[in-house]
């Protein structure tokens, strides 16, 4: 069975994902942004915790830290994320990296993105100035995605659309399946046969064509570029 951890997962999409994983008999690491979210009610069913708002950089970087107790995981899946907030490129984008960056290298990576990072913009100035729009954020994590696929051979990355689903982020009205919004992300950190093995965008367990500058090889730099100066953190 596997070690996992899944970001975001005290409600929606990320603690469906927990939820099926630990079912399934995979140990399971829940994050919370605050020791309060952590859901109680499935307890019993996590290997462990732990805690920090994504929205700051230096508790970001003790997540990580804390990560790195339970050793090297064999899955992390980066699904934490908000809609609309000033700390959303924190969330988004930011965060992601630096866990990426410092946490001991697992075997899988998934990256939660949005069929929104189609509007998404490349000028990664948005980015120091705080004016990123979530279309932006989710072109960027897209990204990043293909540029750690691209960087390491000994890890697989991909990137999900998990759907507009019925969560409190997409709202009740949201016409995707929930079911489907997370199982994607279950099967890529677990499955023994993903094809494409790294490199992929999703949407219900089937791949697309994401953004071209999600591919882009010079934008992928200019962006780890961009995180590196802002966190301080060299991706290798």
């Amino acid at each position: 069975m596997a070690l996992i951890l899944v970001t975001g997962a005290s409600a929606g999409l990320g603690l469906a994902a927990a939820i099926e994983l630990a079912g399934d008999g995979h140990d399971v690491v829940v994050h919370a942004r605050t020791p309060d979210r952590v859901p109680r009610d499935h307890q019993a069913r996590w290997r462990g915790s732990v805690i920090g708002d994504l929205s700051d950089l230096e508790a970001t970087r003790d997540v990580a830290r804390q990560a790195n107790e339970f050793g090297r995981f064999d899955a992390v899946i980066h699904n934490a994320g908000v809609l609309r907030s000033p700390d959303m490129a924190q969330v988004n984008i930011v965060a992601p990296y630096v866990l990426t960056g410092l946490m001991h290298k697992p075997g899988r990576l998934v990256y939660l993105s949005s069929s929104m990072h189609r509007g998404g913009s490349v000028d990664l100035d948005r980015l120091a100035s705080a004016t990123a729009t979530y279309s932006d954020t989710k072109l960027w994590v897209t990204a990043l995605s293909q540029a750690v696929a691209h960087r390491w051979s000994e890890a697989t990355s991909h990137a999900v659309d998990p759907g507009w689903v019925p969560t409190r982020m997409g709202g009740s009205a949201a016409p995707d399946d929930l079911v489907e919004g997370h199982r994607t992300q279950t099967w890529l950190a677990t499955d023994p046969d993903v094809r494409p093995a790294t490199g992929g965008y999703w949407y219900h367990r089937r791949t697309q064509s994401p953004h071209p500058a999600a591919t882009d090889v010079d934008f992928q730099t200019r962006l780890l570029t961009a995180l590196d100066r802002r966190t301080g953190i060299h991706l290798d």
